[in-house]
């Protein structure tokens, strides 16, 4: 288990980054056979990110809602991120075609993913008692005073 930072902080991370979430809905549970390659592309995929971190993912996270798997990832660019995505060499290109060949539209399995560019003084975060998580891992953890403000977080 991950220890606990008591206390406040919030995260910080130098410049511009990437928020980029992407999940799967299992939308026929009993048809593994089209959402197990899906979901078992993910492990792959941050294993060779974790091994490689020149590609430029700085962190992510996940959770499981019923028969919906978010991930969260940070990534230093777009760029970057794209890159990773577009280079057959990576896992996530033949994996992407892959699903598109065996699922396709047929509606068994569902992805998504939302992509977004943030800047400095575009975010603010705050932790209380918790472990290093989310942004705060992706960059670091700074600590906070009792009476700091989302708004001057936001505005720094």
């Amino acid at each position: 288990m991950t220890s606990v930072q008591n206390g406040r902080f919030t995260a910080q991370i130098d410049g511009d980054f990437v928020v980029f979430v992407i999940g799967m809905r299992i939308n026929k549970v009993r048809r593994i056979d089209q959402w197990i390659r899906p979901f078992m592309a993910m492990p792959r995929m941050l294993s060779e990110l974790a091994a490689h971190p020149e590609l430029g993912m700085l962190g992510a996270s996940s959770s499981l809602g019923g028969r919906t798997i978010t991930m969260i990832q940070y990534w230093r660019s777009f760029e970057a991120l794209e890159a990773f995505a577009k280079d057959p060499n990576n896992p996530h290109l033949p994996a992407w075609r892959e699903f598109n060949k065996r699922v396709g539209g047929n509606g068994n399995v569902g992805i998504f993913h939302e992509t977004y560019r943030v800047g400095p003084g575009q975010h603010e975060s705050i932790y209380a008692n918790m472990p290093v998580m989310g942004l705060a891992a992706a960059g670091s953890a700074a600590p906070l005073s009792a009476k700091s403000t989302a708004r001057a977080r936001i505005t720094r």
